[in-house]
């Protein structure tokens, strides 16, 4: 279902449409909440949404710092210019 198809058939199932209409500032929430709702779940205009996170890449950051962690660096500037 398009948004445009989910809208008419919560305001038919709630709200009487058409023989009743909601406020006009309600009917534009709603219509936003669709659309917003649609659109995070990638079915508004056919793309998939942004993935936030790439197990692979997380998993290899974790591993990088936990090897960073076990070495010990030490620094006594010696070397004088």
């Amino acid at each position: 279902m398009n948004p445009l198809q989910q809208i008419c058939s919560w305001l038919s199932d709630h709200a009487g449409f058409p023989a009743r209409r909601l406020p006009a500032p309600a009917e534009q929430l709603l219509c936003l909440a669709v659309l917003a709702a649609a659109e995070t779940s990638g079915d508004a205009t056919g793309r998939q949404p942004i993935e936030r996170r790439v197990a692979g890449q997380a998993a290899a950051q974790r591993a990088h710092a936990l090897r960073r962690s076990r070495v010990h660096y030490k620094c006594d500037n010696s070397a004088k210019v």
